[in-house]
């Protein structure tokens, strides 16, 4: 089985968020780090050099290939904060409609600034999904 190349890192989490260039987007990434530390009870990870991950799980897909990913987690990108919602969002439409402006993908919620978005909805939201998660892989 071929390994993933996205793995945890032994990095400082706080040396890597003082780090973040923007002002806003570093404000906003250790409010992320706060509220899902204390949401996830996890020691985050840097994951890959620039994603901070919280817990683990071990999954396997179809072809037999599997590997280990974080439960939840963020990235300070340059053009919006990624918020990593691992069971997707296809279950939380009624929290996504009051969240805020944001934008998605498969699992991610992107955000320009955490001020756009009503942040007790996101912590449900996180709290949800880490539920689901931690239930889904015995994590």
């Amino acid at each position: 089985m071929s390994q993933l190349k996205t793995r945890p890192g032994d990095a400082d989490v706080d040396a890597f968020l003082t780090s973040v260039e923007d002002d806003q987007r570093r404000k906003d990434s250790f409010a992320m780090h706060e509220m899902m530390t204390r949401l996830s009870g996890e020691d985050p990870k840097i994951w890959g050099g620039g994603m901070v991950g919280y817990g683990s799980y071990t999954y396997d897909n179809v072809s037999g290939r599997g590997g280990e990913w974080f439960l939840t987690g963020f990235a300070p990108r340059k053009q919006a904060l990624t918020i990593y919602i691992m069971d997707g969002f296809s279950d939380h439409e009624t929290l996504m409609e009051k969240l805020g402006k944001y934008k998605i993908g498969k699992s991610c919620l992107y955000v320009k600034k955490l001020d756009d978005i009503d942040m007790k909805v996101l912590e449900r939201l996180v709290k949800k999904s880490l539920a689901v998660m931690r239930k889904r892989y015995n994590a």
